[in-house]
């Protein structure tokens, strides 16, 4: 049994955050163990709260999962603080595990989750160690003032995302039109993903789920290219079993498998 690890928010809502990533891990097929880095009060039309656990605390779960489970995968999500951002980049500064980074800095109805200090920490301390950082648009800007406007100036998000030290770069393309294209690079070889925009709004918690599911497949023991092809064709089918949820934005559908 495999076991993948998420660092990142609580969403009391259940959509999005470590809620998201355990049952994408359960999904998958694997054994998901989580370190709550904040709590939200969150439902569908919005986040009504953020509390940031202690540093201690957060350093303390993922000291007692390491130290005696341990992992195969870890990603992490939802880190608001400077830090929370390096105390935790300074325990997974060494582990020889594939990690996913998801930079989350606004949640799905743009509430900001990530606080303004904390960007140049992410930028400097945490990016640099994952395996793959996924960011959306708006995130690539937060991080490199880049702006994507469409699918041919992907090539430049990743590039300026590169150079921040990753190795990888999925650069998600959800919020151009037409269809969702991501690009993945890692300065060399470039593999572009294509997937039909679905008629569905509920899709809260696609970018925790595809990370997650990317961090699983990673510790299933596949490549890098054939991890995301596999968390894009998992996420696709969430989204288009999304559902309506409360008075907003339901969620994707993570145990969509099971009903195809």
């Amino acid at each position: 049994m495999k076991r993948v690890l998420t660092v990142a928010g609580s969403d009391s809502g259940g959509g999005a955050g470590i809620q998201a990533d355990l049952k994408t891990m359960l999904a998958l097929g694997v054994h998901g163990m989580s370190v709550v880095a904040a709590v939200t009060a969150q439902n569908s039309v919005g986040v009504q709260g953020a509390w940031d656990l202690p540093v201690e605390a957060v350093l303390a779960q993922l000291d007692s999962v390491l130290d005696d489970i341990g992992v195969d995968a870890v990603k992490t999500g939802m880190l608001s603080s400077a830090a929370l951002v390096s105390a935790v980049a300074g325990r997974l500064a060494g582990l020889s595990r594939p990690l996913v980074v998801d930079p989350v800095s606004v949640s799905k109805h743009g509430d900001p989750l990530l606080q303004v200090d904390a960007v140049e920490v992410l930028r400097s301390e945490l990016v640099p160690l994952a395996t793959v950082v996924t960011p959306n648009l708006p995130e690539v800007e937060l991080l490199t003032g880049v702006q994507v406007s469409s699918q041919e100036d992907l090539r430049t998000a990743a590039e300026a995302m590169l150079a921040l030290g990753p190795s990888w770069v999925l650069v998600k393309g959800g919020h151009l039109a037409g269809d969702a294209v991501d690009l993945l690079s890692d300065g060399t070889a470039e593999h572009l993903f294509r997937a039909p925009r679905l008629d569905n709004r509920h899709t809260h918690g696609t970018g925790c789920t595809l990370a997650s599911a990317l961090a699983c497949r990673l510790a299933l023991g596949d490549s890098v290219p054939a991890a995301v092809a596999a968390a894009k064709d998992y996420v696709t089918g969430a989204i288009r079993s999304g559902f309506a949820l409360g008075a907003g934005v339901g969620p994707v559908d993570h145990g969509w498998q099971r009903r195809a």
